[in-house]
């Protein structure tokens, strides 16, 4: 530990990330494990990224907001991957104090705007079944630009409030986090002043940014669930869940991990499964996005083969 003393009577200057693994042996599998997850994640969000702009018939709401899916996921694995690389192969595991309370920043900017956004899909979904005759006036380009918008303004308020409130708590004791990037969680753990306010800021806060936005994609697909179920035939009940089934998915992912991460606040000990959950939270759940969405997404399917075989064609005009 290297002794600092500032305004906000932070004593140590760095943390010690342990990592996934401590086994020397273990470290290159992990190192290969991570780098292909970041390059699938990466390319597969890029991928749908650019099928949603080439592709006229993806110009629409529930794409548009699949788009801006895309970038979160990509910025949200960007935050924690890379440094886990960069550590491993340097072996370097000291993390400055600032760059600790930035990677919290940009963690929890990302996962609240993606809160909200997968709140104004569910909206999409809901006004495309329910209201389909003011679809276009109610969901128009202004309307999803606001929608965008106001996500990135409340989530940047809640992870600047969160990036705030922690670095004002005192760390002077064991500055060791037995795991691979810098959270909420372990970070309350090392303080040496009381966290309770922080930890009730962080529940408050949460029931704003996770709960509110649970509540309204529920209400949404109760709606959307009773509009289908009036449907007569079974090809139109089939087409019209179709259209969700998607975003179900990643919702029950994505707030299923994330309501595990933070109801451990109170555990005195951090374990693997926090590791595990961390795991799911910054690599699995931007990763299975894309995939999800391209498997079960016709739409999708066939931009991205016409987008492939443009390619190939334009390769091979060029060879000739």
């Amino acid at each position: 530990m290297q002794p600092e003393s500032g305004a906000n009577g932070t004593a140590i200057a760095e943390f010690i990330l342990l990592g996934l693994v401590e086994a020397p042996g273990l470290q290159p599998v992990v190192f290969v494990l991570f780098l292909f997850a970041y390059l699938v994640t990466v390319g597969g969000n890029l991928s749908i990224l650019a099928a949603i702009l080439v592709e006229p018939k993806l110009h629409t709401p529930m794409y548009f907001f699949l788009g801006n899916l895309s970038v979160l996921d990509v910025g949200c694995i960007s935050v924690t991957v890379p440094s886990v690389l960069s550590r491993l192969l340097s072996h370097k595991h000291a993390v400055p104090f600032g760059a600790c309370l930035t990677q919290l920043f940009f963690f929890h900017l990302f996962v609240g705007v993606d809160c909200f956004l997968l709140t104004a899909m569910a909206y999409d979904r809901f006004l495309a079944i329910c209201r389909p005759l003011t679809y276009s006036t109610r969901m128009s380009q202004t309307v999803q630009r606001m929608l965008v918008a106001a996500s990135w303004a409340c989530a940047f308020t809640n992870a600047l409030t969160h990036t705030v409130a922690m670095s004002t708590l005192n760390f002077c004791g064991p500055n060791v986090i037995n795991h691979f990037y810098c959270d909420l969680p372990q970070l309350f753990q090392l303080s040496c002043s009381s966290t309770q306010l922080n930890e009730l800021l962080l529940f408050a806060v949460g029931f704003i940014m996770a709960g509110t936005p649970m509540a309204l994609i529920v209400i949404s697909y109760i709606h959307v669930a009773a509009a289908v179920l009036r449907i007569r035939s079974a090809e139109g009940r089939k087409k019209a869940f179709s259209t969700c089934g998607s975003h179900l998915t990643v919702v029950v992912i994505f707030y299923g991990s994330g309501i595990f991460n933070y109801m451990r606040l109170g555990s005195t000990k951090l374990s693997d499964k926090d590791k595990a959950v961390g795991i799911f939270n910054t690599v699995i759940n931007p990763m299975l996005n894309p995939i999800i969405y391209s498997l079960r997404n016709p739409d999708v399917q066939s931009a991205l083969w016409r987008m492939l075989m443009g390619r190939r064609l334009l390769a091979w005009g060029g060879l000739n």
